[in-house]
């Protein structure tokens, strides 16, 4: 498994961690800050998941007018792991 780290822009969480298999399936998804409902909540979904079904359900997804969330924010960072292997 590799494991990335993702700095989100425009929301309150920090720092995204997780991790890509062979399968470009995601785990362990962990939010830095951020509200802990929302951001548990989309980690537990996400775990399991291949990161391209996710990007397509999770990108765009806006929160309070941002033009970005925590789920769109996973959404680029998975784009920027799959874009390095």
């Amino acid at each position: 498994m590799r494991q990335f780290s993702y700095t989100p822009k425009g929301v309150c969480s920090m720092q995204i961690r997780f991790e890509l298999d062979e399968s470009e399936n995601v785990h362990n998804v962990q939010f830095v800050g951020g509200c802990p409902g929302n951001t548990v909540g989309v980690a537990t979904l996400a775990e399991g998941q291949n990161a391209r079904l996710l990007i397509a359900k999770l990108k765009g997804i806006d929160c309070r007018g941002r033009g970005t969330s925590c789920p769109d924010q996973l959404a680029k960072a998975l784009a920027q792991a799959l874009e390095t292997k």
